[in-house]
């Protein structure tokens, strides 16, 4: 009989798991058949895309890259070609070329710089299957963290079973209501959401030394946030939400509104000046209360 339920509990259950991945805690949650083993195999693309893409891992596929100018690596050509993409539709607004400041802008927020970058870069990057090659330093750093949710969401998968990943302000769809962080340091959510889209939130106030966050805009050349919070809701995937965060930060109020309103399939609500302002179709993902 012990060893009927031991099994029991081996094939059905609910597991919850936290870890370090991204400079940021993960959250895997699963219920059904072998949650268990799916929330390891969750756990294991998530280390595992980490290790490859970590800019400021020496060893990575990332730092590889942008030290020798060419990887294979299939990973980094999907994330590249979608940073490409976005780039193109943002009118550079989200730049992945600019990989020399990312590192000069999280040393300062670090602490370990004094001065925060104040020059940014052009250049060109060229994709064919899983060969990138550049002659710039690529932040891909917008995408790399809804990416690793996505692949690690797709791993946790199967048959008879449901859960969601989470990981620092970035969620596939998630399977009950999630609360959305207030920027003002206290303990009531901005919202509830009940949605079945994929969620990213960005903002600096996380990250931020001087009035100075870990947001950019090249086609300006400034630095910070001009919202004190932007969730994103998304279709797509989880890469698209965590990409249009980080651009709608960027972007001034009119801009990010337009921006917003104009995308398919995207939902956004933008905290500027303690004033909330929404899209068209953001509320449909709101828990009624």
């Amino acid at each position: 009989m012990v060893g009927s339920l031991a099994s029991l509990t081996e094939r059905f259950g609910e597991i919850n798991r936290e870890f370090n991945c991204c400079d940021t805690t993960f959250r895997v949650h699963a219920t059904g058949i072998r949650a268990d083993a799916a929330v390891t195999a969750a756990r294991d693309t998530a280390e595992s895309l980490e290790a490859q893409l970590n800019a400021f891992d020496g060893a990575s596929a990332v730092s590889q890259l942008n030290r020798d100018g060419a990887i294979a690596n299939e990973h980094v050509a999907r994330i590249v070609r979608r940073g490409l993409e976005y780039d193109d539709r943002t009118a550079g607004v989200f730049d992945i070329h600019q990989g020399r400041v990312e590192q000069e802008l999280k040393t300062f927020l670090r602490g370990d710089n004094e001065t925060p970058p104040t020059e940014f870069d052009t250049g060109s990057v060229h994709v064919s299957g899983p060969q990138v090659s550049t002659d710039v330093e690529l932040d891909l750093n917008g995408l790399a963290k809804g990416y690793i949710v996505d692949q690690a969401s797709e791993a946790l998968a199967g048959l008879g079973r449901r859960g969601f990943v989470s990981g620092g302000g970035d969620m596939s769809p998630p399977t009950g209501p999630v609360a959305i962080e207030s920027p003002y340091g206290d303990d009531t959510p901005l919202k509830i959401l009940d949605t079945d889209w994929f969620v990213a939130t960005s903002g600096g106030y996380r990250r931020s030394r001087n009035d100075t966050d870990h947001i950019y805009d090249a086609t300006t050349e400034s630095l910070g946030s001009r919202h004190e919070s932007v969730t994103v809701l998304a279709r797509r995937d989880c890469m698209e939400a965590d990409a249009l965060a980080t651009t709608l930060a960027a972007l001034s109020l009119d801009e990010a509104r337009e921006l917003a309103a104009e995308w398919d399939g995207l939902e956004a609500l933008i905290i500027h000046g303690g004033v909330f302002h929404t899209t068209g179709g953001f509320d449909s993902h709101v828990m009624d209360t």
